[in-house]
C-alpha cells in the first residue's frame, strides 16, 4: 500500500508549482506579444512614411503646385505626420515625419525623404 500512496503525495505537491510557473510566465508572454505588435505597427508607419514621401517627390516633380504636393503626401503619410517640401536647385525634397505612440522612451519620431529632379529642369543646359 505504501508504494502507491507515495507517487500521489509527489504528484498533489507539484500542482502548485505548474500554478506559479504559469503565473510567472503569463506576464512574460503578454509583454512579448505587446512589443512585437508595437514593433510591426512602427514598421508599418516607417514604410507609410516612405511611400508618403515619394508619393510628393513625384508630385512636385511634374511640378504640381506646393500644396498639391503636400496633400499627395499628406494622403499617404500615418496619422499627425508633418510633411515638409523644399526645393533647392532643381532638386525638389519632401520629407515626411510621424510620430509613434509607445510608453516611455518607445515612442519613435520616424522620418523619411524623398527626393526628384524638378520636370522644368530637364533638358535644360547648365
Amino acid at each position: 500500500m505504501r508504494s502507491s500512496e507515495e507517487p500521489r503525495r509527489a504528484r498533489s505537491g507539484d500542482r502548485g508549482a505548474v500554478t506559479a510557473e504559469a503565473a510567472m510566465a503569463l506576464p512574460v508572454l503578454v509583454a512579448f506579444v505587446v512589443a512585437l505588435v508595437w514593433a510591426l505597427v512602427a514598421a508599418a508607419d516607417q514604410i507609410r512614411c516612405v511611400d508618403a514621401a515619394r508619393a510628393g517627390a513625384r508630385a512636385a516633380a511634374r511640378s504640381e503646385p506646393e500644396d498639391a504636393v503636400r496633400s499627395a503626401a499628406q494622403g499617404a503619410a500615418p496619422g499627425r505626420a508633418r510633411v515638409d517640401v523644399e526645393r533647392a536647385g532643381g532638386l525638389w525634397r519632401v520629407r515626411v515625419e510621424a510620430p509613434t505612440p509607445g510608453p516611455g522612451a518607445l515612442g519613435l519620431t520616424l522620418s523619411a525623404e524623398a527626393v526628384a529632379l524638378a520636370e522644368d529642369t530637364v533638358g535644360a543646359e547648365r
